[in-house]
């Protein structure tokens, strides 16, 4: 709970430090909080105090490990944001609402109960809908706020409906009470019940950006700016299947066989939606758009087979795709620094232009495409083993299909760095991008070569 209090107060304390011009504090008083939160989410490790204010929150295990991925991972984004807001003067409201939308995630990494995830949700995403058209002069950026607010609204009015018919049917929104419901009636269930399952999903599934409900997702993550990107594509994916596979996982698990198939068919649209859309990009930052739908598809693996590995599954994922992506958007900002340019040409000849950068990237690619040696081969490889164990061949033959799809359009990119020429000028890596980099490739590889090392159990 110390977590988030932290990143509240460091929230308001973000925005009075813009109101008093005191600018060159924003990022290391930021950092400071960071740290400080994860001292109390790893000190919380050691003692699992139980669902805490009557069972509305519970730093479990599970909730501490989604929650210091996704603080880390926010950090690494404030880092590479110096001097990105810069030109627009609103560096202390950007700062103020991510700090925000990250307590909202660590809310619903370990909410316990229906109105802390609903709340959770809104607090990530409502500071979101800000972020996404913090550029008013961006026209892109207006559209993709209005595309983005308007679809989320309507994706909540469904998790609301269902949130309210499972208090309909249950009488309560603590999960462990509702698993009670489930466990105790098995055959007496209110089909109010079954109901507030299904709209349930359409919420979440809408949340993690998995098809038929993708729609918001490529225009939103193109119009933003990338570093608002890069967030959600990480931080509020992760959070928001941590929320998903909690519930399902847990208060839903008795009803396994009613909602399986329906996430197995999510799963499947979802994997074909987001891999052969993203072949037919020009644009590098569509393409990564396009790709996290179809990594939307493989975590959903975890939930489809969902077992006592889940989690450790769900997280290894989560930590591989979000180091691959937060490399792979940094490389995009510094090319696009250079060249102006977001598309495929804009990489060509950077093998030459800046050997270390380009290898970055491409490390970022092997990994998200699942390739040995990288942290994305190892989540890949727990993704497919609990899809082989619990007997989804026809899942598996599908992923194995849309694995070698992947490989084609993440490859593209290495191509135009290595075999394409470019008469652009080099381009300058600063330290604060060089770090990150050094950092999120580094743990790539150790990950993918020595994983027993670095992952645990949660």
């Amino acid at each position: 709970m110390g977590a988030i209090i932290t990143l509240s107060i460091l929230a308001l304390v973000v925005l009075y430090l813009g109101l008093f011009k005191a600018k060159t504090l924003l990022l290391p008083v930021s950092i400071l909080g960071f740290l400080i939160a994860i001292g109390f989410l790893l000190n919380d490790w050691k003692i699992d105090k139980g669902p805490l204010f009557s069972g509305m929150v519970h730093f479990d295990h599970y909730a501490i490990a989604f929650s210091v991925l996704c603080v880390a991972v926010t950090l690494c984004i404030f880092i590479i944001s110096k001097g990105y807001f810069d030109e627009g003067g609103q560096v202390a409201e950007y700062y103020s609402l991510l700090i925000f939308s990250l307590t909202g995630a660590v809310l619903v990494n370990s909410y316990h109960n229906f109105s802390m995830l609903f709340l959770g949700i809104e607090i990530m995403s409502v500071a979101l809908y800000i972020l996404v058209g913090i550029r008013k002069r961006d026209q892109a950026s207006n559209e993709a706020a209005l595309k983005y607010f308007l679809m989320g609204a309507f994706s909540t009015g469904f998790l609301l409906f269902g949130i309210t018919l499972l208090y309909g049917a249950t009488g309560s929104f603590d999960l462990a009470e509702i698993k009670a419901y489930v466990v105790n009636n098995p055959h007496a269930i209110s089909p109010l019940f079954y109901g507030g399952i299904l709209l349930l999903i359409v919420g979440l599934t809408f949340k993690v950006g998995a098809a038929p409900f993708h729609f918001w997702t490529p225009d939103v993550y193109d119009g933003a700016p990338i570093l608002i990107t890069s967030y959600m594509s990480t931080v509020v994916k992760v959070a928001s299947f941590a929320g998903l596979l909690r519930l399902f996982s847990y208060s839903l698990l008795p009803l396994q066989d009613f909602w399986t198939p329906v996430f197995l068919i999510i799963a499947i649209i979802t994997l074909f939606v987001g891999n052969i859309s993203a072949v037919m990009q020009s644009s590098f930052k569509r393409m990564l758009a396009y790709s996290s739908i179809s990594h939307a598809g493989y975590m959903l693996f975890a939930i489809i087979a969902v077992g006592a590995t889940s989690a450790n599954g769900i997280f290894t994922y989560g930590l591989a795709y979000s180091l691959a992506t937060v490399v792979a958007f940094t490389g995009l900002i510094l090319v696009k620094k250079t060249t102006g340019s977001e598309h495929f040409e804009a990489f060509n000849g950077l093998g030459k232009r800046n050997p270390m950068l380009a290898f970055a990237i491409t490390v970022a690619m092997l990994s998200l495409a699942g390739i040995p040696l990288t942290a994305g081969f190892i989540g890949k490889f727990m993704m497919f083993s609990s899809v082989m164990e619990s007997y989804h061949i026809v899942l598996l033959i599908l992923a194995v299909i849309n694995a070698a799809i992947a490989v084609y359009y993440y490859l593209k990119v290495v191509v135009a760095m290595y075999f394409r020429e470019s008469e652009e000028s080099c381009v300058n890596v600063q330290w604060n991008y060089s770090f990150v980099l050094l950092l999120a490739v580094g743990l790539t590889i150790l990950i993918g070569v020595y994983p027993d090392c670095f992952l645990m159990l949660i």
